[in-house]
Order: structure tokens, then C-alpha cells, then sequence
């Protein structure tokens, strides 16, 4: 299976030495702030299995996350089709950190590396990204790649209850964008961005 990686992060198939670290993750409130809740440990469990399995299946999608000088696991970045309830079709790129690996450049780096692997291997056409209104983090992320939003398909996700993350935001990246960036962008060292 591939495993892309950067200087510093390997997109990798789940361990079982990741659930714990993963349920953490995911039982904390401010990681999971702009989604509807925080997910129990079986919850946890069903979306470790669920990954693990999308990438057996396709040879790819929601990796694992490790620093590669460490071997610390800091959570999940990759790609995967859009779910059937979603209002158009495609592939996103997504991530999700430890609260302990956020301000180190990590999200951006590890979905730039997504994003190559979708347009270099998978000869994507173009790459989703989706969050709630609110995200502007994820969304600062998403212009870092180069991905542009498109208000017009801007959306009320249905499987959200009414309030403020039920709005979702849609960003873009098509393949000749990605190119016409990647060729203006010099090699620049890991870290922030």
C-alpha cells in the first residue's frame, strides 16, 4: 500500500497502537469543536476500522498520521470520496490533530501531501474540502493549499442538527491550479506556513 510522506510526517494504514490515542483525540472537545459531538471510545473504534478498511479496499484514504522522528501518532489526514449524502461527488482531503500537534504546520503539510498523491497517483481531476462555516482554522489550511471557496455550493448538511455547524463551506483545488502552484512555489522547509 502507499504511504505518503513529507520531511517530518508519514500518511500510513492504522495500528491497533493508534486507537488509544485516536479515542483521546476524539474525546476531546476542542478537537471535535465543529462537529456535532465528541465520540465515545466505540464510536472511535468503528471509524478506525471503517479507515483501515476504505484503504485496503482503494489503496488509499484517511491515513493515519505519525511524525516520523517520533513515530507519535497525532492523528488522521488524507482523502476519500465524499459521503453519499453530500450534495455533489468527488474526493476530499481532510485532517484532524491531537490538540498537542496543532501550531506545527503538521495539517498543512500533511494534506499537501494528500493532495499530491490524489493529482500525481490517483489522476484526480480536481480535490474537495469541506467544514463548518465556523472552521476558520481548517479553512486558512485549505487556502494555504491553494483551494478556493465556492459559496455556491456552500450547504445545510442534513445529518447536523440546526445550529451553527450544520452550515458547511466548500473549497476547491483543480488539477491545473495545483500545477500552476506547485511549479511557482520553491522548495520551502517544514514548519509553519
Amino acid at each position: 500500500m502507499p504511504e505518503p510522506r513529507t520531511e517530518r510526517l508519514l500518511l500510513r494504514e492504522w495500528r491497533e497502537s493508534d486507537f488509544e490515542p485516536w479515542a483521546a483525540l476524539n474525546a476531546d472537545p476542542e478537537v471535535r469543536e465543529y462537529f456535532p459531538g465528541v465520540l465515545t471510545r466505540e464510536q472511535s473504534r468503528e471509524a478506525m476500522v471503517r479507515y483501515q478498511a476504505g484503504i485496503e479496499r482503494r489503496g488509499w484514504g484517511w491515513w493515519a498520521l505519525e511524525v516520523r522522528a517520533t513515530g507519535e501518532f497525532v492523528g488522521v489526514a488524507g482523502l476519500a470520496p465524499v459521503d453519499e449524502e453530500s450534495p455533489f461527488d468527488g474526493v476530499e482531503t481532510g485532517w484532524r490533530l491531537a490538540r498537542s500537534a496543532w501550531g506545527h504546520g503538521y495539517a498543512t503539510e500533511a494534506a499537501r501531501a494528500a493532495v499530491a498523491f490524489g493529482f500525481d497517483t490517483l489522476r484526480l481531476p480536481e480535490i474537495l474540502a469541506v467544514t463548518a462555516s465556523g472552521n476558520l482554522r481548517s479553512q486558512a489550511v485549505m487556502r494555504r493549499l491553494g483551494m478556493t471557496r465556492h459559496p455556491a455550493h456552500d450547504f445545510d448538511d442534513p445529518a447536523v442538527p440546526e445550529g451553527p455547524l450544520r452550515r458547511n463551506v466548500v473549497y476547491r483545488l483543480p488539477v491545473e491550479r495545483w500545477r500552476t502552484l506547485r511549479g511557482r512555489e520553491p522548495n520551502r522547509p517544514p514548519g509553519r506556513r
